[in-house]
């Protein structure tokens, strides 16, 4: 009877976590970026549940179940149990390796420094994100480096949907970091070097870009947009950029909506 009413304690623990859990394994995801590391959370949380509740489990059952032991006595060596619990943390250290391994491999996440002739092949769009106090400098450079960029805008990135972007982020000034949580996209500004993010945004929205590295007196204001547009919409706008000389401001970049 004992056993029984543990095992119903804790398979109620374990739905009382799942309940909790599912509203973030459920969380919408706007790019590929978000969607792999919200699918590499959901594995996770898969395999830590059961042995959270199993290991408290054991733990609660323990101490009220020897609670009233004066004198206990040495643990009885069991190879069985020992063999089992080596085995099972062997395959559950396996699947989180190659369950982390498949997403950290992948380019939407750890974005490879690929050279022109790869990315001219693969046709992602290119933008530099220059960081500087106080504020974000986007150079839309289309699909080469090479050359001046078609359009250049301050404090708001748009960017197409349903297409590779890569973003290469540096600073003029000192250590900065570039962050779009909607989008889950985060990397470090250094000046003098370019850290790269690549990601292929599934919804047209407007995400919030913030400075996640301490900069200086205006650090709290050093904030920018991600405007995410269909690739008609974005193609226009870049045509009107290049016509107009290729440079605007927030507000210009705002206004051709």
């Amino acid at each position: 009877m004992i056993r029984k009413r543990a095992g119903l304690v804790a398979l109620f623990g374990a739905a009382l976590l799942a309940l909790a859990v599912e509203p973030a394994a459920a969380q919408t995801t706007d790019s590929a970026t978000e969607t792999l590391i919200w699918g590499l959370n959901q594995n996770l949380l898969y395999v830590a549940i059961p042995i959270t509740v199993l290991v408290e489990g054991i733990l609660i059952y323990t101490v009220w179940r020897f609670r009233n032991q004066e004198e206990p006595l040495p643990t009885q060596e069991n190879r069985r149990l020992e063999i089992t619990w080596t085995i099972a943390t062997a395959i559950i250290l396996l699947f989180v390796g190659v369950a982390s391994y498949q997403v950290m491999a992948s380019p939407y996440v750890t974005a490879s420094a690929a050279d022109q002739a790869q990315l001219s092949e693969e046709n992602p769009e290119l933008v530099t994100v220059e960081a500087q106090r106080y504020g974000w400098t986007f150079y839309h450079n289309e699909s080469s480096w090479d050359g001046e960029a078609a359009a250049t805008t301050t404090g708001t990135l748009k960017l197409p949907a349903n297409k590779d972007i890569v973003l290469r982020v540096t600073s003029v000034d000192w250590l900065h970091a570039f962050h779009v949580p909607g989008l889950g996209l985060k990397t470090d500004a250094f000046p003098g070097q370019y850290n790269r993010l690549r990601t292929n945004v599934n919804n047209p929205g407007t995400y919030q870009l913030y400075c996640a590295e301490y900069c200086g007196s205006g650090h709290s204001n050093m904030l920018g947009t991600v405007e995410v547009v269909p690739q008609d919409e974005y193609d226009q706008w870049l045509s009107e950029q290049q016509s107009s000389g290729g440079s605007g401001g927030q507000n210009n970049s705002t206004s051709s909506n």
